[in-house]
């Protein structure tokens, strides 16, 4: 709604959506534009995004003025349940259930460990009062995994590091967002066990539907043949929003259902799982994109000059006391060389989530929120700016980047319901080891063929004794019965070469 002359509220005109349209359009063309460069410099995306949304702002050269942090907080909201969606998408279980102790530890202890740390030094350094001593010490002790990981994965890592730091940025989420929460509504909490107890409850609750909604999802999308490719992304995405409304309205955790719900349905072999993962990669780039400029919007950075100096101080004792403590503490007992206890501690990335928490104490109308805003959007783009572009560096140093394993297949199902089958597309990337493997020695289960090759553009029927190749697409026909494995053996022989064990046991596969 727009005011009129007279100050009444007038309806959204088609010549006012003409406008909205062409200006959100220019910024995501802009932002899509400004990936390169971040790519190339090694800069986190969000701190491109923070910047566009600044640049249009009141002290930019938009001169837009925009104020509404209850607006900011619920499309904050929202595009993290995107975001945490597909991160849960893309988690491979074979990777962090290793790493689910260590993860948990983090995720719980070590961020009781950083709001203790942090907010002490806020009370002592820059003489908050407690109450906003531990709201800024809770907002800033949630890591990042799309500011993590726009960095790390240009280089590759032990499983243990990136299972480690994927599952923590999943699970930190959802007790930091409580003890926001309760800070900003209620205070210090007298009664601390009673906190402990409201956290474990509302995360038991939380893991709880998130499980059972990703599970009935999965098996409702395997066992029903939609009758167009397009329909599974949508599905697939509204049954992760919807883990999290249920979760949220049966008062757990929101977002731990949708990051687990998500993740067990990345990990349940999905028809048309390509096109799936390429639909919510782009919804997460939108809701990171949409997020970032608004925030940038928010901010007045010509009040942030006296919060500078107070907010690296903080920050300097969250990066190099709070969090080195928390990793050490949590992550000792489990045996976890020192290198990588290193690497962890400089990988804590704060991004989205710390700037949009720090929303919340704004809307509860808490004494010195724009204050604590003002801080933690200061922290956030200091510290990412001093810690992302290094994070290469330091695990080069430390000697955790080691060779790139064998590329995974791509591959996709379609179901054929009528025929009780299903049809593979298999796409035979770079770095496969089923380059040089005849289509014999690909050994498929009974109930299972390769159909058709398609190279350089052209398609044939293969042989038993076709040598297939690097950039070779297959159809594989497979019934229902045997479908499974026959997705586990090409998945094995393409990590592992012809002799790969039956099955996949030794190839690595992922399952999806």
């Amino acid at each position: 709604m727009k005011r009129g002359s007279q100050g009444r509220e007038r309806p959204l005109t088609v010549h006012d959506l003409n406008q909205l349209l062409l200006v959100c359009s220019l910024v995501l063309l802009v932002a899509v534009a400004a990936v390169r460069i971040s790519s190339r410099s090694g800069l986190p995306s969000l701190l491109v995004y923070l910047g566009i949304g600044i640049a249009m702002g009141q002290d930019g050269i938009g001169d837009i003025h925009f104020n509404n942090a209850e607006l900011t907080q619920v499309i904050g909201y929202a595009a993290l349940v995107v975001i945490l969606a597909e991160g849960g998408l893309g988690t491979k279980w074979k990777e962090i259930k290793p790493a689910l102790p260590a993860a948990s530890a983090l995720a719980l202890v070590g961020v009781a460990v950083s709001v203790g740390v942090t907010a002490t030094a806020a009370h002592y350094l820059i003489d908050l009062e407690w109450r906003q001593a531990l709201i800024i010490g809770a907002v800033v002790s949630s890591t990042d995994a799309a500011a993590v990981f726009s960095v790390l994965r240009k280089i590759p890592l032990p499983a243990r590091v990136t299972g480690t730091l994927e599952a923590e940025s999943g699970f930190n989420d959802a007790p930091v967002v409580i003890l926001v929460v309760s800070f900003s509504t209620a205070g210090p909490v007298e009664h601390w066990y009673l906190l402990i107890g409201k956290i474990i409850l509302e995360l038991a609750i939380g893991a709880a539907i998130g499980i059972a909604v990703g599970w009935l999802g999965s098996w409702g999308l395997r066992h029903v043949a939609l009758p167009a490719s397009g329909l599974y992304p949508i599905a697939v995405m509204a049954i992760a929003v919807t883990a999290y409304a249920a979760g949220a309205m049966a008062h757990g955790s929101g977002f731990l259902a949708v990051y687990l719900a998500s993740m067990a349905m990345g990990n349940a072999k999905l028809p048309h799982w390509p096109a799936t993962r390429g639909f919510a990669d782009g919804l997460g780039w939108i809701a990171q994109i949409g997020m970032f400029v608004l925030l940038g919007l928010l901010v007045t950075p010509h009040e942030l000059g006296d919060d500078i100096l107070p907010a690296l101080a903080i920050g300097l004792v969250l990066t190099m006391v709070a969090r080195p403590l928390s990793v050490v503490l949590c992550l000792t007992p489990f045996r976890v060389p020192w290198q990588e206890q290193t690497l962890m501690s400089w990988a804590g990335l704060r991004g989205a989530v710390p700037i949009v928490l720090a929303t919340i104490p704004m809307v509860e109308g808490v004494e010195a929120s724009r204050r604590i805003f003002n801080l933690v959007f200061v922290l956030v783009v200091v510290y990412t700016l001093v810690q992302g572009p290094t994070l290469p560096w330091l695990a080069r140093k430390l000697s955790l980047g080691g060779e790139a394993e064998a590329a995974d297949l791509g591959i996709e199902s379609a179901p054929l319901e009528r025929l009780s089958g299903h049809l593979l597309s298999v796409a035979i990337p770079k770095g496969s080891r089923m380059h040089g493997v005849e289509v014999a020695e690909l050994r498929l289960p009974a109930g299972a063929a390769v159909t058709l090759v398609v190279r350089e553009g052209k398609s044939f029927v293969p042989l038993p004794t076709t040598v297939l190749r690097r950039g070779d697409e297959l159809l594989v026909v497979a019934t229902d019965p045997v479908r499974d494995a026959a997705e586990r053996r090409l998945r094995a022989v393409g990590h592992g070469g012809k002799l790969a064990g039956w099955l996949g046991t030794d190839g690595g596969g992922t399952g999806r």
